[in-house]
């Protein structure tokens, strides 16, 4: 079992059994968009966030982005860290029929594909260093042509798919996923390679 410092939230109970089985950190659930409506969760939520930091841990789909952005809003940054689960077609076992978009979320994961995500997402793993390196920025984005120039929306999608992220993320989204995964000199390599 891998320890993190951090706290995990994540959208319901199948995602929370599926990392209790995995990391030794607390996880709380949002109720999938009880949150919404729960000042109490929220306060929880900022409170753990202030004391000991808070990764967020949604599924890839629409709605997971929709309970993601409320965290945002609502959680000062520098308190949040972001796991993000590539796009992986498919349905849970404990399920009848995929999801709307068809793919699988939290719970569906392998282990492996958590725990990139969350060492990804930097989180604080008991005996491992977090590595460190000059970042992506808005500048990056716009010489490379993904941000402020014609068709950027359109290379953005292009490159969100290569790497197999989820498509619904806005181009700042996509900025902090991209300076969790990749160096600017592993990027311009992979935007080369297309």
């Amino acid at each position: 079992m891998v320890r993190i410092k951090e706290t995990i939230v994540v959208e319901g109970r199948y995602d929370k059994n599926t990392l209790s089985q995995i990391v030794d950190a607390p996880i709380l659930e949002t109720a999938g968009f009880g949150i919404f409506k729960d000042k109490q969760q929220m306060a929880l939520l900022r409170r753990v966030a202030e004391t000991r930091g808070l990764i967020v841990f949604t599924d890839s789909d629409g709605a997971g982005f929709v309970i993601r952005n409320h965290i945002k809003s609502a959680i000062p940054a520098k308190y949040l860290k972001h796991a993000y689960i590539p796009d992986i077609p498919g349905k849970e076992k404990r399920k009848s029929a995929p999801s709307k978009e068809g793919k699988l979320g939290v719970e569906g994961m392998t282990r492996q594909v958590i725990l990139d995500a969350l060492r990804k997402a930097g989180a604080t793993i008991e005996g491992e260093d977090a590595p460190q390196c000059r970042g992506i920025t808005k500048q990056d984005l716009m010489a490379l042509g993904l941000s402020g120039g014609p068709d950027a929306a359109a290379k953005r999608l292009a490159l969100l798919k290569k790497l197999n992220l989820p498509e619904h993320m806005s181009a700042n989204a996509m900025l902090q996923a991209l300076n969790l995964l990749y160096s600017p000199e592993e990027l311009e390599q992979i935007l080369r390679s297309e």
